[in-house]
C-alpha cells in the first residue's frame, strides 16, 4: 500500500528540525533580508536559500554564509527558466477562477528544491514535483493551513499578555520562521523520497 503524508508527523518533525537549527536558520534569513535589495547578488542568495532547505532535509547543518557562494550562480539560466515557466503556468491557471492556480501552486511547490537538489532540467523538476504531490494536495494544504493558524494563534495569545506580551510575540514570530523552514524541509524530504520510489 502506498505511503501517505502523515500531517501530525510532518508538523512534529518539522518543528523539531526547525528548533534544532534555529540559530543558523535565523542568521540565514537575516542575511538574506539584509542583502535581498542588491541586484544580481539577490539571485545567488535566493538559490543559496533553497540549497539550505535541501541540506536541512538531508539532516545536514545549515550554513548561513553559503547563500553567498559563487556556486549558486552555476545554473542561473535554468533557474530563471524554471521560475518563468512556473510563474506563467500558475498565472494562466488563475484565469480559470483561481482554484486551478492554487492547485498548481501546491503541485509545483517543490520544483525549485528538486532543481537545486538534483540538478535536473526545469521541466523535469516541475514534472517530478507534480507527480510526487499527486493525491496528496489536500494533506499538503492542511499542513500549511494548520501552520498558518498556529502561528497567528500563538503570537496573538502571547501578544495580549500584559507588559511582556509584545516581546513574547516577537520571540514567537522569530521561532515560527525556523519552524516554517523546518516543516518545508520535512515536506521536501517526504516528497523527494516518494519521487525516488516512483516507477521511472
Amino acid at each position: 500500500m502506498e505511503r501517505k503524508l502523515n500531517i501530525q508527523a510532518v508538523l512534529a518533525d518539522g518543528c523539531a528540525l526547525g528548533f534544532r537549527n534555529i540559530i543558523n536558520l535565523l542568521l540565514m534569513v537575516l542575511l538574506y533580508l539584509i542583502t535581498f535589495w542588491i541586484p544580481y547578488l539577490n539571485v545567488g542568495t535566493t538559490i543559496g536559500f533553497y540549497k539550505n532547505i535541501v541540506a536541512l532535509s538531508y539532516g545536514e547543518e545549515v550554513s548561513p554564509l553559503s547563500i553567498f557562494s559563487r556556486q549558486n550562480y552555476r545554473h542561473l539560466g535554468d533557474f530563471f527558466i524554471l521560475m518563468g515557466i512556473q510563474t506563467a503556468g500558475i498565472t494562466a491557471a488563475a484565469a480559470f477562477l483561481l482554484i486551478p492556480a492554487f492547485v498548481m501552486s501546491l503541485a509545483w511547490q517543490f520544483a525549485m528544491l528538486i532543481f537545486v537538489d538534483k540538478n535536473v532540467a526545469p521541466l523535469k523538476a516541475l514534472n517530478v514535483s507534480f507527480q510526487a504531490t499527486r493525491g496528496e494536495k489536500w494533506a499538503l494544504f492542511l499542513v500549511y493551513l494548520i501552520l498558518y493558524f498556529a502561528v497567528i494563534l500563538v503570537s496573538g495569545l502571547l501578544g495580549i499578555i500584559p507588559v511582556v506580551g509584545p516581546y513574547l510575540a516577537v520571540i514567537a514570530a522569530l521561532a515560527s520562521v525556523a519552524i516554517i523552514l523546518g516543516i518545508e524541509a520535512t515536506l521536501y524530504r517526504y516528497f523527494r523520497e516518494k519521487a525516488e520510489n516512483m516507477p521511472a
